[in-house]
């Protein structure tokens, strides 16, 4: 099992304090012939629907000298998730978490919007001092 990112604990309470009931951590999905571990996985039950929200996080922290190749890793994990997530479990939505101040330097300039439309990134940016979610990108 890979170690968890830095700001692992505080994506897990913020969303635990939006309502989420967090079912896996990681979550484990076996595919073909790997192993894959994204780093958490949450429900929600919405009573007036009467039918749950499920989903699935990849925890990014954004903490090394470059944002572009952390970027790069990133992208490339979440578009695998996402693939293998559509085969095992498609009513999950996998979301990538990034940091307030990465989402504003990065995200949201000209290059990350561009990534956002392109990859059709869901993202979950989060303050992990205040351990809140500031925003959900759909």
């Amino acid at each position: 099992m890979p170690a968890k990112d830095k700001y692992h604990l505080a994506v897990r309470v913020a969303l635990e304090k939006e309502g989420w009931v967090i079912t896996h951590d990681p979550l484990y999905v076996r595919f073909l012939d790997k192993e894959l571990w994204i780093d958490l996985a949450a429900e929600r039950v919405i009573a007036a629907e009467k039918q749950g929200q499920k989903i699935a996080i990849e925890i990014k922290s954004f903490l090394g000298s470059s944002v572009l190749s952390e970027f790069h890793e990133a992208l490339g994990q979440f578009i695998n998730y996402r693939a293998v997530l559509l085969e095992k479990e498609p009513e999950r939505v996998l979301y990538l978490a990034v940091p307030v101040d990465t989402f504003d330097a990065f995200f949201n300039a000209p290059f990350g919007e561009f990534a956002i439309r392109s990859f059709q990134l869901r993202l979950l940016v989060y303050r992990a001092s205040r351990q809140e979610i500031v925003q959900w990108i759909e």
